[in-house]
């Protein structure tokens, strides 16, 4: 019987180590994705089309689903004309704040959801002022996190069609 409880509290110690380092892990890729994000978003109040566009994966894997159309951007550089096309209809800066910023991370993929406030003036001297939801997935490549997935989205009004922009969390 001792040497059963000898056993018995090598391998449940042997377990716990095993498990610290994952905890540790999970915790540092969440932070890098949140560095990642507060980079993007320091790029996208400049309007610094190629820090934005440094997030995500290059080539022909990453899709975006954007409120603007068409219903998909396939590839690295429609999604990067999409972007221009975006910041070109402000003069100025845009700002942007994240709330409810929730990210979760495996080993090699990960993904964060939340709600971004858009702020700014559009080049006919319009102010603009709305909230969209986001959800972006992550690829884990040679150690570094690359976005290869955004959806961001507004809701819609069924009965009009139309999107609902006027809402705040």
């Amino acid at each position: 019987m001792k040497k059963f409880i000898a056993l018995y509290t090598v391998v449940l110690a042997c377990a716990v180590l095993l498990m610290m380092p994952r905890a540790s892990t999970a915790a540092n890729d969440e932070a890098e994705i949140r560095q990642l994000l507060d980079r993007w978003a320091k790029a996208f109040r400049a309007k610094d089309l190629n820090g934005i566009m440094s997030i995500y994966e290059p080539g022909q894997g990453l899709v975006a689903y954007d409120i603007v159309p068409p219903l998909q951007y396939k590839g690295f550089e429609a999604y990067k004309k999409d972007y221009q096309e975006f910041l070109d209809q402000f003069q100025g800066g845009i700002d942007v704040e994240m709330r409810d910023l929730s990210i979760v991370a495996g080993d090699r993929v990960a993904f964060s959801h939340g709600l971004e406030r858009l702020t700014g003036t559009l080049k006919n001297g319009q102010k603009f002022d709305g909230w969209v939801r986001f959800t972006e997935g992550y690829r884990k490549t040679n150690g570094r996190w690359f976005a290869i997935h955004d959806h961001v989205s507004v809701p819609v009004d069924l009965e009009s069609g139309k999107a609902a922009l006027d809402l705040k969390p």
